[in-house]
């Protein structure tokens, strides 16, 4: 090779690394963990939301000869009002800052059937990676799964910091 090819070939692959030095590079926090990236919600999202969930979710109940969930717009209330509330609350748990247990809150919006299971979460991931966090434990897992389960809530809440609050109800 001649010095010029030589001068040309370093050059480019100079370049191409130069290319590679932060591409798509996720972010890793302290403890060498990739950070969460923030999954924003827009309005054809969150039509799409409660169908790809339930979908997922009789998928899911199929394969385990569990019968089909439909969705339940009393449910979907009651699980709406949670969402917003842990949210003020600040913190993932069962309980409604006036005290009010799942129960209560299903009988609120005048849910006629057996209130059977809550789910909750606290993350930046999707609906579909908290649904797969949800399966991954063998409590969440049996509500999701629940033969006697007929009737499906789910709805979320995000902050501004594009925290979401979701809330998953099962009945009967």
């Amino acid at each position: 090779m001649n010095r010029r090819t030589v001068l040309l070939l370093g050059l480019a692959s100079t370049g191409l690394a130069a290319c590679g030095v932060g591409a798509s590079q996720p972010s890793v926090g302290a403890d060498g963990r990739p950070l969460p990236r923030v999954y924003r919600i827009n309005g054809a999202t969150a039509e799409e939301i409660p169908y790809r969930v339930l979908d997922s979710i009789n998928t899911l109940r199929a394969a385990r000869g569990a019968a089909p969930l439909a969705l339940n717009a009393q449910l979907n209330a009651a699980a709406l009002t949670h969402s917003r509330d842990m949210s003020v609350q600040n913190r993932p748990w069962h309980f409604g800052s006036d005290g009010s247990s799942p129960l209560l809150r299903v009988q609120r919006v005048g849910y006629p059937g057996k209130f059977l299971g809550e789910l909750i979460s606290e993350t930046y991931e999707t609906e579909l990676e908290t649904l797969t966090s949800w399966m991954a434990q063998r409590d969440t897992r049996d509500i999701i799964l629940d033969g006697e389960a007929r009737n499906l809530g789910f709805a979320w809440y995000q902050e501004a910091s594009g925290k979401i609050w979701w809330t998953l109800l099962t009945g009967a």
